[in-house]
């Protein structure tokens, strides 16, 4: 096996076209043949590849400057129902097999599996047509630390009440993914991923607050300016100047925007594969009934172009589909892997690795229109810890945001908590604004629940 390409790729030269790609393509095709000939009945190699530069700075100073570049190969063999992995950041020609004999060595101390598996041949992607996933952004050091300088300044400047500054970053990286194995798949793409950052920290009288604003993009052109960034992480600062805590109570919840996407990763780690073959989630065996209202509707978009999810196959090489998670507010699927499909007596849904461009579809309401909806109640703009019970639905959280009265924010809110279940809170979902926030993998806006426990004083 010839492995030179990969160990002269640098910063400088890392993969630019299909002809390098397909060059990447034959490393991982070796690297199955090996397994074969070293005894595996079947595999999956995958090789990985990313550099970029990361610039941050605060008060004014470069803090730090950071190139990187990371390279790395999984392989997983079956011998029979017996499964071995193993892994390495070594791709010279000696490492790639020592690592495949690692995982066959592992493989046959393994206790055999019936459910273990490559993915059924007819599931796997036959095509990866361009998504737009790869803009490469030629950014020199000098350039992005005047960048993160300049964010920074125009949040340190915008009023006198921002005092300190946990600094701006600007980060820009690229990098491919190449997959295969021995049923016949092996694809690969480019990809890229540049953000821009600011956190700072404001004082009013006794009190302190921080707070930040980001933007991340595929494409570079496509992130907010430095100056919108920076004024925009002071104004969100500012605002949570002056937070009192509340009084125990049942009230109407708004979720920002930013947060209703953790809502949504709730919902969707009780319909994984994992949570359900385990019956460790409270969706068990809720397949074709109702959990939401009717005006819901949450599907997965795999294929849309430069989206930061956007891929046309999953973790094992199964083609990813746009489809309804729940339509109508019924549920419609499961998100299901090859194993834990088998585990169910289903079919793989293409989600292994997750799902890809969550979408919830809006309502008619922007976000003031939905504050207006929500009247008097809490808006929840900050959450924390991880207190959501797959197994129950019991959900419990410390939050962050602000108390609204006649649809209109009246005074910031902290040292609280929100609890409910996650049975009913689907259920008493009012709306969901249009006010979408596209910088992730979850597409969702505002999300408005009728009501909910609020832990205070």
């Amino acid at each position: 096996m010839n492995f030179s390409l990969l160990n002269s790729l640098t910063h400088e030269n890392i993969v630019q076209n299909q002809e390098q790609l397909n060059q990447l393509k034959n490393q991982v095709q070796d690297c199955l043949n090996e397994a074969l000939k070293q005894g595996a009945t079947a595999a999956e190699a995958g090789f990985g590849l990313s550099n970029g530069l990361s610039v941050s700075a605060r008060l004014g100073d470069v803090e730090n400057i950071e190139y990187d570049c990371d390279q790395g190969l999984s392989v997983t063999v079956y011998i029979g129902k017996r499964k071995g992995s193993a892994s390495s950041t070594d791709l010279s020609a000696h490492s790639m097999k020592e690592t495949v004999k690692a995982a066959c060595s592992i493989a046959k101390f393994s206790n055999e599996d019936d459910f273990s598996g490559l993915p059924d041949k007819e599931l796997l992607a036959t095509d990866c047509p361009d998504l737009e996933l790869y803009h490469p952004w030629q950014l020199e050091a000098k350039a992005a630390i005047a960048l993160a300088i300049e964010c920074e300044e125009a949040a340190r400047s915008y009023h006198p009440e921002i005092v300190n500054s946990e600094g701006a970053t600007v980060n820009s990286h690229q990098g491919i993914h190449v997959l295969g194995n021995t049923s016949g798949f092996l694809q690969g793409y480019q990809t890229s991923r540049h953000s821009l950052s600011c956190s700072v920290i404001g004082q009013r009288q006794e009190q302190m607050q921080r707070n930040y604003w980001y933007s991340v993009a595929r494409d570079a052109q496509k992130l907010e300016t430095a100056t919108a960034i920076g004024k925009k992480a002071a104004e969100r600062t500012l605002s949570r100047l002056d937070s009192r805590s509340l009084s125990t109570r049942i009230a109407p919840v708004m979720y920002s925007a930013e947060m209703a996407g953790s809502l949504l990763g709730a919902l969707m780690g009780a319909i994984s594969g994992g949570s359900l073959y385990r019956k460790a989630s409270f969706l068990l065996d809720r397949l074709e009934t109702g959990i939401c209202p009717d005006f819901i509707r949450i599907h997965e978009r795999p294929h849309l172009k430069g989206a930061l999810g956007s891929s046309f196959f999953d973790s094992e090489g199964v083609a990813t589909q746009t489809h309804d998670i729940v339509n109508h507010g019924i549920l419609k699927s499961y998100l299901l892997s090859s194993y834990s499909a088998r585990k169910l007596g289903m079919q793989s849904t293409g989600n292994a690795g997750g799902v890809r461009n969550l979408t919830l579809d809006s309502g008619k309401d922007d976000f003031f229109a939905l504050l207006k909806r929500l009247d008097t109640g809490l808006l929840v703009t900050e959450l924390m810890g991880q207190g959501v019970n797959r197994l129950t639905g019991d959900y419990s959280r410390g939050a962050a945001g602000f108390w609204v009265e006649n649809g209109q924010i009246q005074y910031p809110v902290e040292e609280i908590t929100i609890a409910g279940n996650l049975k009913e809170m689907l259920q008493n979902i009012v709306a969901v604004g249009n006010d979408v926030d596209y910088r992730g993998n979850t597409h969702t806006g505002s999300i408005l629940i009728e009501k909910m426990s609020i832990a205070g004083k």
